[in-house]
C-alpha cells in the first residue's frame, strides 16, 4: 500500500445491535483501539444507535458514520434521513450503494452517486461500494460492471471523487463465508485505481468488503492496491474487530 494513503478498517453493523449489546461492543472498541496501531478505526451503525455511538466514541481514535443517506437535504420524504441530520450526530462517513441496498431496494448507480453528492455537501465523507455478482465474475464481466457502477460517481468531478472512498465488494463474498483470493481483489482494486487516476484521484482509498476475517486480513492489506476493509459480520466482535486492523 502507498505510504501516503492511510489504512482504514470500517465496521458495517447492518441491521444489528441493542443498547446492551452496543455498549459492550463500544466500550471494547474504546479500549482495544490501541491495537490497531496506525490504521484508522471507524464504525457506521443503525441510524437509531448514532447518539449512542457519538456518546461512547467521541475523543477516541474510533470514528462513526451511517449506513445509508437521502439524496434530499430536507422536505415530505417520510422514513428518508439526510446527510445534514446524520452531520448532527457527529457523523464522518456514509456508506452510499452497499450492495444490499442495491440489491433489496433496486437503487441505480446513478442515485448512489447522488446520495454521495449529498453526503459531501453536508461534509461528510461518502464511501461508495461497488462490486459484482457471481454471474458477472463467470461472464468475465466484472470490469464492465465495476466501471459502470462508477462512471456517475466518477462524473461528480475530481474535487467531489478526492473526497469519497471506494469499497470494493465482490457480491458473491459478502456474507457467505467466500472471500475474493488477495490476486482477485488487488485486480479489481487496480482497476478502480486506474479509474480514479484518470481523475487525478489516485490517492483515494479503496477498501475491500466480503467476508473480512483477522484470518485472511494480513494477506489481503499486503496487496499494493487494498487500503483497508468494510468489515461486515466480524464488526460485531470488537476482538476480531481489532485483530482486523491490526493485521
Amino acid at each position: 500500500m502507498s505510504n501516503t494513503r492511510k489504512r482504514l478498517v470500517m465496521g458495517n453493523w447492518k441491521m444489528h445491535g441493542s443498547l446492551a449489546a452496543n455498549a459492550t461492543l463500544l466500550d471494547g472498541l474504546v479500549s482495544g483501539a490501541a491495537r490497531a496501531g496506525d490504521a484508522e478505526l471507524a464504525v457506521c451503525a443503525p441510524f437509531p444507535y448514532l447518539a449512542q455511538a457519538r456518546d461512547a466514541l467521541a475523543g477516541t481514535q474510533v470514528s462513526w458514520g451511517a449506513q445509508d443517506v437521502s439524496i434530499h437535504a430536507q422536505g415530505a420524504y417520510t422514513g428518508e434521513t439526510s446527510a445534514g441530520m446524520l452531520a448532527d450526530f457527529g457523523c464522518v462517513w456514509v456508506l452510499c450503494g452497499h450492495s444490499e441496498r442495491r440489491a433489496l431496494h433496486g437503487e441505480t448507480s446513478a442515485q448512489v452517486a447522488a446520495k454521495a453528492a449529498s453526503a459531501l455537501a453536508a461534509g461528510l465523507t461518502p464511501v461508495v461500494c461497488v462490486g459484482e455478482t457471481l454471474a458477472d465474475r463467470d461472464a468475465d464481466q466484472v470490469e464492465c460492471v465495476i466501471g459502470d457502477q462508477l462512471d456517475p460517481v466518477l462524473a461528480l468531478g475530481a474535487d467531489a471523487v478526492r473526497r469519497l472512498v471506494i469499497a470494493y465488494e465482490p457480491v458473491w463474498a459478502i456474507g457467505t463465508g467466500r472471500t475474493a483470493t488477495p490476486e482477485q481483489a488487488q485486480a479489481v482494486h487496480a482497476f478502480i485505481r486506474r479509474a480514479l487516476e484518470k481523475r487525478d484521484a489516485g490517492q483515494v482509498r479503496i477498501l475491500y468488503g466480503g467476508s473480512v476475517k483477522a484470518g485472511n486480513a494480513a494477506s489481503l492489506f499486503a496487496q499494493p492496491d487494498i487500503d483497508g476493509a468494510l468489515v461486515g459480520g466480524a464488526s460485531l466482535a470488537a476482538d476480531e474487530f481489532l485483530n482486523i486492523a491490526a493485521a
